[in-house]
């Protein structure tokens, strides 16, 4: 808790972030019981209560790239460099 100083008195004051909080949203249930690792694929594979294999979806992947740039011999001050992504 914060406080903010009024002539050598001490008074409290009310955190900035109280106003922002909301309820959790509801819950889902997920239709998967356990996940497991294929051992072939390397993947995640999601199962039911009953055993059985349950799609999660298809998601993309993404790769990225960052190089770095000197201008001087000892690139201490002036030193910057680029970034870039690829997602499909």
């Amino acid at each position: 808790m914060t406080t903010n100083s009024t002539h050598d008195r001490l008074t409290p004051a009310r955190p900035w972030g109280i106003g922002r909080l909301r309820p959790y949203p509801t819950t889902v249930k997920l239709p998967f019981t356990t996940v497991g690792l294929d051992p072939a694929s390397q993947t995640g594979v999601f199962r039911d209560h009953l055993g059985h294999v349950v799609e999660m979806g298809k998601h993309g992947t993404s790769c990225g790239t960052e190089t770095s740039t000197a201008t001087n011999l000892d690139s201490q001050p002036d030193q910057g460099h680029d970034q870039d992504s690829q997602g499909d």
